[in-house]
């Protein structure tokens, strides 16, 4: 029998990496084996492996607990924070609530308006999801306020808004390490159109180029292992360098960060911390499936975390379904954890019914995922849905639906004899008839 320990029995530095590689069973582990419909065991076991991270805070235990990685079921994370002068913490509360109810597995304050902390302590609380945050975002609006620019900001203000977010609770961080004066120098010998459209990497090019200095965040990564350790935060190794237009897509510069993210990945494990990395972008069709193969290659099969990807740059106003049709098949290649994209992206902050829309629609592209890699629930869900329609039993099949409301938004158009679209010349209902077959075997 292995050994139980709890969350309150955890001490500082003991990892869920640490813990599974030394066969320790936690709660948190027990709780993903059960929602996954998986043995307890094989989750420890990923864990250990560095293939399944559980986003956790020790300063933070919540009532739930999700994993990412092989073998679960694709996760998706809402994007939510404040912008300078359009909007407020009440309005991001309320994106991060409704998020939640859309079924986000996760939430990451992206928060550049004023007063970060106290935004960003507002959110965190009684959040019953993990929580994520881009620290640079912070350093960067600080020194912006301080000094009038943000390429003023200090190593050591890099360092202090990591180590203040750890202490708020927060579960996973993007870092951007990977963005090196050697990938920059490849972006430079191979241009893009886009160029950089990461804002954390956008901010840190302009650091290094005006001081003439390597990434603080590569360059002091053990700093940073020693905080994540700490709180046993997952760091989400970010891909500055991501692709902005498709047109930019598998380039030197994004493989070059891939390479150096890929050897961070083997310094997180060695200092006992969980990682994940980050990934595309923009990408045509045809690239996805490599991508997401060579990025499990070059990082060791650690969880890889994706935006969209989009699929094509024409949509705008669309692209929560550009971005579910890449995050599909990359999911379904090995991809493990979706950010969601609203229709709203290229466009303007989003607002609740995009929130919503953004969530869905990565919920129904992780889902599709999951069921080709056969994930049992996810496969066992459809099959439900199946004999719902096939009955006309429609309180089941509002119960199995990714989202519910369109059965309130058409309460009048559905009786046992079928819908308002066919009515009597129900093909479902006539099959039955004609092969005796009865209607209600679910």
């Amino acid at each position: 029998m292995k050994e139980e320990q709890s969350m309150a029995k955890r001490q500082w530095g003991e990892t869920l990496y640490v813990l599974a590689q030394k066969g320790v069973m936690t709660e948190e582990m027990q709780q993903v084996a059960e929602k996954e419909g998986v043995s307890p065991e094989y989750v420890m076991s990923e864990v250990a492996a560095g293939r399944v991270v559980i986003p956790v805070n020790i300063v933070r235990p919540r009532a739930q607990y999700d994993g990412i990685g092989k073998g679960l079921t694709t996760k998706v994370n809402a994007n939510i924070g404040t912008s300078l002068g359009t909007s407020g913490v009440e309005r991001e509360i309320h994106k991060l609530q409704l998020a939640v109810e859309c079924g986000a597995h996760a939430v990451m304050d992206l928060s550049t308006g004023p007063d970060i902390d106290g935004v960003r302590q507002a959110l965190i609380k009684d959040c019953p999801v993990a929580f994520g945050t881009v620290p640079i975002y912070q350093a960067t609006v600080e020194a912006l306020e301080a000094s009038g620019a943000f390429i003023h900001m200090t190593p050591e203000q890099m360092m202090d808004a990591v180590r203040k977010q750890a202490e708020d609770g927060v579960d996973f961080m993007t870092i951007h390490c990977g963005l090196t004066r050697e990938a920059i120098e490849r972006l430079r010998s191979h241009p893009r159109i886009a160029d950089i459209v990461s804002r954390g990497g956008s901010f840190l090019t302009g650091w290094m180029l005006q001081h003439d200095k390597e990434n603080p965040f590569f360059e002091r990564f053990d700093e940073i292992l020693e905080i994540a350790r700490r709180y046993d935060i997952t760091l989400s190794l970010g891909d500055a360098l991501r692709p902005g237009c498709v047109a930019d897509a598998t380039d030197r510069g994004q493989i070059q960060e891939l390479i150096i993210l890929g050897e961070l990945v083997d310094r997180c494990r060695q200092a006992g911390v969980q990682v994940m990395v980050e990934g595309p972008g923009h990408m045509a069709l045809h690239q996805i499936e490599m991508n997401i193969k060579l990025q499990k290659r070059l990082c060791e099969d650690a969880p890889f975390y994706v935006l969209g990807p989009l699929v094509t740059d024409i949509a705008p106003g669309y692209d929560h379904i550009t971005s579910a049709i890449g995050g599909a098949i990359a999911a379904s290649a090995g991809a493990d954890f979706l950010c969601y994209v609203t229709p709203a992206e290229h466009l303007s902050l989003p607002n609740d019914e995009d929130v919503r829309m953004g969530v869905i629609a990565s919920r129904i592209a992780g889902h599709a995922a999951d069921l080709a890699k056969g994930i049992p629930s996810a496969v066992q869900r459809d099959r439900a849905m199946g004999m719902a329609r096939k009955a006309l039993n429609w309180t089941k099949q509002r119960e199995l639906a990714i989202d519910p409301r369109p059965f309130e938004a058409h309460p009048h158009t559905r009786t046992e004899e079928g819908c308002s679209m066919c009515g009597p010349y129900c093909a479902m209902r006539i099959v039955s008839d004609h092969l005796g077959k009865p209607m209600t075997h679910c």
